[in-house]
């Protein structure tokens, strides 16, 4: 089992500026440890000129409770320098099992 050290990213919609009825997303990024259990990678061929890579690999991390309180927040992860949408979360408490798939293209961290 390979080990992991990385951020993930959460999206927190807050209106921007104030008032103005524009929602964006804010992100915050916060590094934590874990294990990549499942490797594995799938190309798919479809309408574009290139070739789409993405993954199904589950990263398992220790949780804090930052990370438990802001579950449905959780927006990519940041894994082989690459940002990776997160498709899945699972909760085996005291872990959060991360389900990755496609490279994500979302807003990031300032």
């Amino acid at each position: 089992m390979a080990k992991f050290y990385g951020e993930i990213g959460y999206g927190e919609t807050v209106e921007t500026p104030a008032g103005s009825g524009v929602y964006v997303d804010a992100i915050t990024e916060v590094a934590y440890y874990g294990d990549v259990t499942r490797n594995t990678r799938r190309l798919q061929t479809g309408e574009n000129l290139n070739s789409d890579i993405s993954v199904s690999n589950t990263i398992s991390i220790v949780a804090d409770e930052y990370a438990v309180a802001h579950i449905f927040a959780i927006r990519y992860i940041r894994w082989e320098g690459v940002l990776w949408t997160v498709t899945n979360v699972e909760v085996q408490s005291p872990r959060l099992l991360l389900s990755i798939g496609s490279v994500y293209n979302g807003p990031t961290a300032p």
